[in-house]
């Protein structure tokens, strides 16, 4: 398959996508007086969180779109599984189905001990998080006991945010902007996971800030955060959060460091020596809700 293949599903797919179903307003000022079928490349551009020139180089075959991408498109355009699945084989992507994995495996847990002094968590696909490190531990990011909705990012950050861990309005708002992004792209790729569902429908009743960022969701090519943690014996430590993706697992892994050499680097060194915690605490859950 070519990208021209890709850009010629695209747009037919946006030719005959009705722009009621797509969630415009009816009888508004995008959907009268209409000299195209369908949705127009503007209109699928601000839905899909890209820009109007991506979409028209895209369907002229001059753009490989990545799987976020692929994923806001067909969000946008409403499609179904087949339709779904065909736009991920023409871009080179697998679709997925089922239940989102909740299991780590020996080689994602031995990356949690190779970071010893360095926090660090694994999560599944829907946020939840399955295995901790040590230093995540002994930073006060949380023990292994709890509900099962303390151990979510996402529900942590949207609707019970934890009040040791401090970020700018910037940082803040990129961090949501990633955790609502990865949770629509999951909810596309396991559309039978019911717990799934269930999470998400909850943080959207409840959040007012998750359920904008699901209507109108933002295209987010990395992640990079800045983080405040206040440890519970005094001080603060800024760490500098990166997510690793564990393809074979489905898994993701938040690592965090400090600035080589500085005040926090120095500081967070002293806390994780001091715990003598275990190496790695597998979270025990049921599911992503």
């Amino acid at each position: 398959m070519s990208l021209s293949d890709l850009g010629t599903a695209v747009r037919w797919l946006r030719e005959h996508t009705d722009p009621a179903t797509a969630g415009l307003p009816a009888g508004g000022p995008r959907s009268t007086g209409r000299r195209v079928r369908g949705l127009r490349r503007e209109e699928l551009a601000e839905l899909a969180g890209v820009s109007a020139d991506y979409i028209r180089r895209l369907e002229q075959g001059r753009r490989h779109p990545s799987a976020g991408v692929v994923t806001a498109i067909a969000r946008a355009l409403r499609v179904g599984r087949a339709d779904y699945e065909r736009l991920c084989a023409l871009a080179g992507y697998a679709a997925v189905d089922g239940q989102v994995p909740r299991e780590a495996g020996a080689a994602a847990i031995r990356l949690l001990e190779r970071f010893d002094d360095t926090p660090a968590f694994l999560t599944d696909a829907a946020w939840n998080v399955i295995a901790v490190n040590g230093a995540w531990l002994a930073l006060g990011g949380g023990t292994a006991t709890g509900t099962a909705r303390d151990w979510n990012v996402a529900w942590r950050t949207f609707c019970n945010a934890r009040g040791e861990i401090d970020r700018t309005e910037e940082h803040q708002a990129g961090f949501r902007a990633v955790l609502a992004a990865r949770l629509r792209d999951t909810s596309l790729r396991y559309p039978a996971d019911a717990s799934l569902a269930e999470l998400v429908d909850d943080l959207r009743n409840t959040s007012r800030s998750f359920d904008t960022l699901w209507r109108t969701p933002k295209t987010v090519s990395a992640y990079e955060n800045r983080a405040v943690f206040r440890h519970p014996d005094g001080g603060d430590i800024a760490l500098d959060g990166t997510l690793l993706g564990v393809p074979g697992d489905d898994l993701m892994a938040v690592v965090l460091t400090a600035a080589p050499d500085s005040a926090d680097a120095a500081r967070l060194g002293e806390v994780v020596r001091a715990s003598g915690g275990p190496a790695v605490v597998r979270v025990g859950q049921t599911g992503p809700g």
